[in-house]
């Protein structure tokens, strides 16, 4: 029986932590659509960047890590993205774009991969 409860955790744990990113990545949108309507210069803007990056320093973090289960190709990939994502939340930060469109729709777009 233990044996059996131990299998089920095992099994759960990849699921959850799915939706705990894609959770993540929905509380991103919310904040950068929030950016959006008051404006990259605005307090909804810094607070949106700093969650954006901190989650996209993560995901990175993990990416990178040698046990991390996912294809070689498809975290690389991730990565990639989230190079990307850190190089345009500093491009808002610095007032050199004001564009929060983009960053949305790939956060939706990742956020809808990991249902």
């Amino acid at each position: 029986m233990y044996k059996f409860y131990y299998n089920e955790v095992l099994d759960e744990s990849p699921k959850t932590a799915r939706e705990n990113e894609r959770t993540a990545l929905e509380r991103s949108i919310d904040l950068l659509q929030q950016a959006e309507k008051s404006g990259a210069g605005s307090r909804e803007a810094i607070e949106a960047i700093y969650f954006v990056r901190r989650l996209w320093g993560i995901f990175i973090e993990d990416l990178a890590k040698a046990d991390n289960g996912l294809p070689q190709k498809l975290r690389a990939d991730l990565v990639s993205v989230g190079l990307w994502v850190m190089r345009e939340t500093e491009e808002i930060r610095q007032g050199r774009s004001k564009n929060f469109n983009a960053l949305i729709d790939v956060s939706r777009t990742i956020s809808e991969g990991l249902r």
